[in-house]
């Protein structure tokens, strides 16, 4: 995992500073993996590391959420030939009005991927289409979990939380690498403990 989390900082997909996140709370690190779709080579690796893990999971098709999952889910339906719908954030007002794009069938095993989770709200809202349209959900895939709490609380609505790596190990491994301080790490670890969804 050392290469995963050295190339995503790299990349720019980890940022510390002071940042206010979408519940409003001012964090020390920001994880940003829309960066990828401008690093080909990276999103290609990541999606071999999630068609990887999506077929030790074991599912019909991927189903990404927007906006971040797309690129990841395409790059891993690329890598690994795996089929991928998406589901929208809103049902067009035209043409088909569909709120799942791509194709499917009810009772297929669908496997959810998105860049990161926090406290798990998002990805909750995203299966309730899928499942309204008969596809069956256990799983989410993530490629970092913020370790905030979404993973007990999509356990508690009854869906298993994997993921590629985890900001604590992130933290470990670029404070080992000396491309982070202790400092940073100590915030980080802190900001994390302090703040928890469930």
């Amino acid at each position: 995992m050392k290469d995963f989390y050295t190339s995503i900082f790299n990349a720019g997909c980890l940022k510390f500073g002071q940042f206010k996140l979408k519940s409003g709370i001012v964090s020390p690190v920001y994880v940003d993996f829309r960066l990828l779709v401008s690093r080909p080579e990276l999103l290609r690796q990541i999606g071999c590391r999630v068609a990887d893990r999506a077929a030790e999971i074991g599912c019909d098709r991927l189903a990404a959420i927007p906006y971040a999952g797309i690129p990841i889910g395409v790059a891993a339906c690329l890598t690994g030939g795996i089929p991928l719908i998406y589901t929208r954030k809103e049902a067009k007002q035209y043409g088909t009005g569909n709120l799942i794009e791509g194709d499917f069938q009810a009772g297929e095993r669908v496997l959810v991927v998105d860049d990161v989770i926090t406290d798990g709200a998002s990805k909750i809202e995203a299966i309730e289409p899928l499942k309204e349209a008969g596809l069956i959900v256990t799983d989410v895939l993530v490629l970092l979990d913020r370790e905030q709490g979404g993973a007990r609380i999509l356990e508690r609505e009854g869906y298993r939380l994997h993921s590629l790596g985890t900001l604590s190990e992130a933290m470990k491994s670029l404070e080992e690498q000396q491309l982070i301080d202790g400092e940073t790490r100590r915030r980080v670890e802190e900001f994390i403990a302090a703040n928890q969804f469930a």
